[in-house]
């Protein structure tokens, strides 16, 4: 049984790392965020321990290094963006794996530091990148790959859309803080950019078009792609035709195929733990391209 602690145990999407411990077998020992609203934990794992004192959460991991029958192997963090960083090299210095939320960094150089304390510690980062692991993405990475294959120099026509609602809340937590979060198009806009890496490469051209405090749109050219992008977190922009309830929509258009993703999404922080486990895990230098395009499109 892998032994696990938790940063940013408060957080949206803490639950599903939560969740992804308990389904790979593993034990949820301790957990630590600054505010106390963390009753998902009895659902889940009633046993871990609980600080809201970071101090006093690293001095509890200190301690328990101290034996191999008592250490943690894996510290998974889901704190804000802009914590990552820190929490990132102070976990892989107390001598854990560490399984961190995207975006991994709000800026490229900040991967080269973690690579050096990689180095020092041997130990080792693994960045949720759950989209690739989405059946309908495995799809259509293999028809892309034989596309290609057939046809080099085969130029694809894209559209992605990726609305996903939130209430008025949003823009007041560190989210809608773009020093903090890197604004929409890093916040959520992460997942597809690093879709389209997986699917097409390293992208020629970066254009943000638009970005405000609810909606981006931009494009990105490839060798073989065109595409254009809109990412929203306004309700408004669903788009007419969707179930009623339904509150997010994520889809990629290619040519006149529409992929549509909005469900089978929730489930994969599981898969990509058993990836982890399994020394299958994306690592730093997968993260770089999408770390690269989000910082850009920031700093236009």
């Amino acid at each position: 049984m892998k032994r696990f602690a938790l940063i940013g145990a408060a957080g949206y999407i803490a639950p599903r790392h939560m969740k992804a411990i308990k389904e790979v077998g593993g034990e949820l020992v301790a957990a630590y965020d600054k505010t106390d609203s963390v009753g998902i934990i009895d659902s889940i794992s009633p046993g871990a321990e609980f600080f809201t004192d970071f101090e006093v959460f690293s001095h509890y991991i200190y301690q328990l290094q101290r034996s191999p029958e008592t250490k943690i192997d894996y510290i998974a963090i889901c704190s804000p963006n802009y914590l990552h960083l820190s929490h990132i090299i102070l976990s892989l210095k107390m001598g854990c794996d560490v399984i961190c939320e995207k975006p991994l960094v709000l800026n490229e150089s900040d991967l080269d530091e973690i690579k050096l304390v990689e180095q020092k510690t041997n130990k080792r980062l693994y960045n949720i990148l759950q989209l690739r692991l989405h059946d309908s993405v495995k799809k259509l990475k293999a028809q892309i790959d034989q596309d290609l294959k057939e046809n080099p120099t085969k130029v694809y026509d894209c559209k992605i859309q990726y609305i996903t609602s939130r209430g008025k809340w949003y823009q007041e937590s560190w989210k809608g803080d773009v020093r903090k979060s890197g604004g929409i198009a890093t916040n959520i806009g992460v997942h597809f950019f690093d879709l389209l890496y997986h699917l097409f490469g390293e992208p020629v051209d970066n254009v943000k078009e638009y970005q405000g405090s609810h909606s981006a749109k931009g494009s990105l050219d490839f060798l073989n792609a065109k595409v254009s992008w809109f990412l929203s977190v306004d309700s408004a922009d669903l788009p007419k035709d969707v179930d009623e309830g339904q509150s997010t929509f994520r889809a990629i258009k290619i040519g006149d195929e529409l992929v549509e993703f909005s469900n089978g999404f929730t489930d994969l922080h599981t898969l990509s733990y058993q990836e982890v486990l399994a020394d299958r895990g994306f690592r730093v230098d997968e993260a770089r391209a999408c770390v690269k395009m989000t910082e850009s499109i920031r700093r236009q």
